[in-house]
């Protein structure tokens, strides 16, 4: 087997993964009623406490810390928090197949956000991207009818500020592989600065959702809820981002992105198989419009 081809099932292998995520929180905020902030809180623990060890066996050099990447750290660590609050309350407003294809807005947010920070180049693909994007938003969130803004402005706001924070968090990534920051190290530090932040948004009510108090941070699951918690962590989150990582050691990134705008397309089989939901056909166009738009951001860069 060629290097190129193991790298397309890595990489494919972990988007499977990866597109589980939203199908998972669903569960749990359905069947369980865990609270969507506690939720966040405990998928960026769990991570930690999956990679720590695993990082201390088998690279223990990757835990020692350098103190003069702490405030990008701590600012990495709220992005991710942040976002995965949204994302995990835009899940619960939306629906798990909803909420997977409104994140991927985050293409045109990135396009623009990056023009500032960055000075990339914001050429006419990207501004078509753009604006295909946002109009695919509209479409899967029914937001050209006016009773959408009545009915549920909440799950539509959660859903296009889930796609602003995932730009964020990306770009923020992006700094980090410009600093020649570890791939695994950072994501543990983050993860753990992320806990902390989503810790203290539990404690002190700072969003809808707020556990309150020490003794409430413990979610009240039984076994089998904290299974699938547990494999949310472990998988969708650490393993399918670690495969998706490991993957780009043998494929361009840009092709380890374009395989991972398939994401929102299983994410909506998966929600359809496990969770009944439908899309309408008005949604199903949006879904192909927003992943047209991230097709051609990414084909732009190849350029």
């Amino acid at each position: 087997m060629s290097s190129q081809a193991k790298g397309y099932l890595i990489a494919i292998a972990g988007i499977t993964i990866w597109s589980t995520t939203g199908v998972l929180i669903n569960y749990l905020l359905v069947n369980y009623n865990m609270p969507a902030l506690l939720l966040a809180f405990w998928r960026n623990l769990l991570v930690c406490v999956a990679l720590a060890p695993a990082l201390f066996f088998v690279r223990r050099s990757l835990l020692k810390g350098n103190t003069s990447h702490l405030w990008f750290y701590l600012l990495y660590g709220l992005v991710l928090a942040v976002f995965n609050s949204i994302w995990t309350l835009s899940v619960r407003e939306n629906g798990a197949a909803v909420a997977t294809v409104l994140g991927y807005s985050s293409a045109g947010f990135t396009a623009i956000i990056a023009l500032f920070i960055f000075h990339e180049k914001l050429g006419l693909p990207k501004v078509i991207a753009i604006l295909l994007s946002l109009a695919g938003c509209v479409l899967v969130a029914n937001a050209y009818s006016l009773e959408i803004w009545k009915l549920n402005p909440l799950g539509v706001s959660m859903g296009l500020l889930s796609g602003v924070f995932f730009a964020g968090y990306t770009l923020v990534g992006k700094e980090a592989m410009r600093r020649g920051l570890n791939v695994w190290t950072s994501l543990l530090v983050s993860f753990a600065f992320g806990a902390m932040f989503l810790m203290i948004f539990n404690l002190f009510q700072a969003l809808p959702g707020a556990a309150g108090s020490f003794e409430a941070l413990l979610p009240e699951l039984p076994s089998d809820g904290w299974l699938v918690l547990i494999f949310l962590s472990f998988g969708p989150t650490l393993l399918g981002f670690g495969l998706y990582n490991w993957s780009m050691d043998y494929l361009p990134a840009s092709i380890a992105n374009l395989l991972a705008t398939a994401e929102p397309a299983m994410t909506a089989i998966e929600a359809y198989i496990f969770l009944g939901e439908r899309m309408t056909l008005v949604q199903i166009v949006g879904s192909a419009i927003i992943l047209s738009a991230v097709l051609i951001v990414q084909l732009e860069k190849e350029r």
